[in-house]
């Protein structure tokens, strides 16, 4: 950053309807002008039936999602680096060792 541009202050603030939610699921769709992620949750409740229940919509501009893309991608280093290697394939889950209650 050059001394003739000096870096803005940053005030972050949450707007009245602001939520956190969680998503295990994420659809991106893009046009010429922005991208659209929908974000959701997956539920198997049957063997042979996926269920996406999408919960919030976010459109940002091509400049954002390349940002977005950078961060992530430094993010993931970083978790990778302090937690180890993240699979994208699915991971068995143990069977519990005990009674179960």
């Amino acid at each position: 950053m050059n001394a003739s541009h000096p870096q803005p202050k940053l005030n972050l603030t949450k707007s009245s309807d602001y939520r956190e939610t969680y998503a295990n699921s994420v659809q991106i769709r893009m046009s010429m002008w922005d991208f659209f992620f929908a974000f959701g949750l997956i539920r198997q409740e049957m063997p042979d039936q996926v269920t996406i229940e999408n919960g919030h919509g976010v459109y940002i501009s091509p400049q954002q999602a390349k940002a977005l893309w950078n961060m992530l991608g430094q993010n993931l280093a970083q978790y990778e680096q302090t937690f180890g290697p993240i699979s994208l394939e699915p991971q068995p889950v143990p069977a519990p060792h005990g009674p179960v209650h």
